[in-house]
């Protein structure tokens, strides 16, 4: 199990991406349009850097649903090797067959 600060923090994160997504998306795509003056492109960088750096999508973490772990994780089921496994041993994932040969 992962420290719960790490996932609370990681939670916080994401509540901040999600909050400030649609006016990173406006200044993102001012900055980048050439048919702008200079001075509105660098004015719409200066906005976006003035952002706080945790409502970035890049600083969210992808961590396990049951356990929190950050590593090993599955994206199409949002879960650690190690929970996939515990939870396919009990048979609660549907499909998911222990290989034996």
């Amino acid at each position: 199990m992962a420290k719960t600060s790490s996932i609370v923090k990681n939670n916080k994160r994401a509540a901040l991406a999600k909050r400030f997504a649609a006016k990173r998306a406006a200044l993102k795509a001012l900055s980048k349009d050439q048919s702008a003056s200079m001075d509105v492109r660098f004015g719409a960088q200066l906005k976006l850097a003035e952002l706080p750096r945790n409502s970035a999508p890049v600083r969210v973490r992808n961590r396990c649903e049951v356990s929190g772990r950050p590593r090993g994780y599955y994206r199409k089921l949002k879960l650690s090797r190690i929970a996939l496994r515990q939870l396919g041993n009990l048979g609660q994932i549907p499909g998911l067959v222990k290989s034996s040969w």
